[in-house]
């Protein structure tokens, strides 16, 4: 459940039967044993690894450029064509964002200058998961912003048996290197570095709960994007809601893992009870009835609200992954909504076209985390850094201050520094 208080006026309809907050597997001992012997072993632990979780004994990991261009050759033409057409949309926006930021340089007082500067990240590091899909615009949601931000070396691991298409994403995505490890062995191999791998200095994309446990216990050393928990979509709708959309909606999401957080708020009693139906209805249907089910019956939710306010309050509280807004004036209300990874606007904005081609990034903050963060994008490949430089007059403007409060502090050295110049500059005068 939730952490914080739920507002007054909620009415659950359905309630989900788990609580995704307390159904993260006890892995950490494993993953800490995996880490250590990464760091001491390299590749050695890397293989083993590979042959114990994914029955893969490959000698050599990286990808060759001929297996590349093999990979991207023997892919099927539909496929290729809209592959790079999402890899144009998501390049397209991230330029777009790129453009928004600003370096700047001002002088606060007389000869006083203070500035940041924007710098792409040296070497990152992209995984991507293989998982029960072959997911093929996982690659490009991750590496094609990386290569628009400027980063020198873009590495991507994927999992050995992957689909091969993923292999031709990455390269088509831009990645300068590809290796097949998976799991938690690949999060070490990139954050700690291998006789193969190259140690890299942050590390983005989703996994599973082994890839995520990983990420949290290197980072420090090694930066990652975000913590990502299982999927999440919830829609708010009113009395406008369509049933048939918002029940294929939830099971579209759901499909993707059984612990997917799938959820609807509304202020409309008998839209709930008629997506409610709507649901069952269409899992009698769906080839993928088995995980989208399972995930419906333990995650699944439905809450009536009594009002607007309250649905706006409860959903700020949820700050689901994905957001969708299927109300009569679906832009006027998107405006009063403050917590969520990406908000899907309209009855036309599914999220399935985000997830896929349209231009947004799919990796995004799960579990409560859109409270505080956003998603992926290109400022995640890029570290601002501020700078300054004085003349002397603005020396004569801080040094007083800064010695004056140093030797409040009783901080000696502090106060020797920052009196320093100040004096020179005397004497000299």
């Amino acid at each position: 459940m939730p952490r914080l208080p739920l507002p007054e006026g909620l009415t659950f309809v359905k309630s989900p039967a788990r609580d995704a907050w307390a159904d993260n597997a006890p892995i950490e001992a494993l993953v800490s044993e995996i880490l250590t012997r990464v760091k001491a072993e390299g590749d050695a632990a890397v293989r083993e690894y590979s042959a114990r979780f994914d029955n893969a004994d490959l000698e050599r990991f990286e990808v060759t450029p001929a297996e590349r261009e093999a990979a991207v050759t023997r892919m099927d033409p539909q496929t290729r064509a809209d592959t790079e057409f999402a890899i144009a949309n998501v390049r397209a926006f991230a330029e777009a964002q790129l453009g928004s930021l600003s370096e700047i340089e001002v002088e606060v007082r007389p000869g006083v200058h203070l500035g940041h500067r924007n710098i792409p990240l040296e070497r990152v590091g992209c995984y991507v998961p293989g998982g029960r899909y072959p997911l093929l615009s996982a690659p490009i949601m991750s590496i094609v912003p990386a290569k628009v931000a400027g980063c020198e070396e873009v590495i991507a691991c994927l999992p050995p048996n992957a689909h091969e298409a993923m292999i031709a994403g990455c390269h088509l995505s831009g990645a300068d290197r590809i290796f097949r490890i998976g799991g938690a062995q690949a999060i070490a191999a990139m954050a700690l570095g291998t006789e193969s791998v190259p140690a890299v200095d942050k590390i983005v994309g989703p996994g599973n709960a082994f890839v995520n446990e990983a990420k949290r216990q290197v980072f420090g050393p090694v930066g990652i994007d975000q913590l990502a928990g299982p999927s999440e979509i919830f829609v708010l709708a009113d009395h406008t809601g369509d049933a048939e959309m918002l029940a294929t909606d939830l099971l579209a999401q759901a499909e993707h893992d059984t612990r997917t957080r799938v959820g609807l708020i509304t202020t409309d009693a008998a839209l709930a009870k008629a997506v409610l139906k709507e649901v069952d209805v269409q899992l009698e249907t769906l080839s993928t009835a088995e995980t989208a089910g399972q995930a419906w019956r333990d995650y699944g939710e439905i809450v009536v609200c009594r009002d607007e306010a309250t649905m706006i309050a409860y959903s700020d509280i949820v700050a689901a992954e994905h957001l969708q807004v299927h109300t009569k004036d679906a832009h006027g209300l998107s405006k009063k909504l403050r917590h969520y990874g990406s908000l899907f606007i309209g009855t036309n904005s599914s999220v399935v076209y985000s997830d896929k081609c349209s231009g947004t990034n799919h990796t995004l903050p799960t579990m409560g985390a859109g409270r505080y963060t956003g998603g992926l994008w290109v400022g995640t490949y890029i570290k601002t850094v501020t700078h300054q430089w004085l003349t002397e007059e603005g020396v004569r403007q801080v040094a007083p201050p800064a010695a004056r409060q140093a030797a409040s502090e009783t901080l000696e050295g502090h106060y020797r520094a920052a009196q320093l110049r100040l004096d020179r500059m005397q004497v000299k005068a």
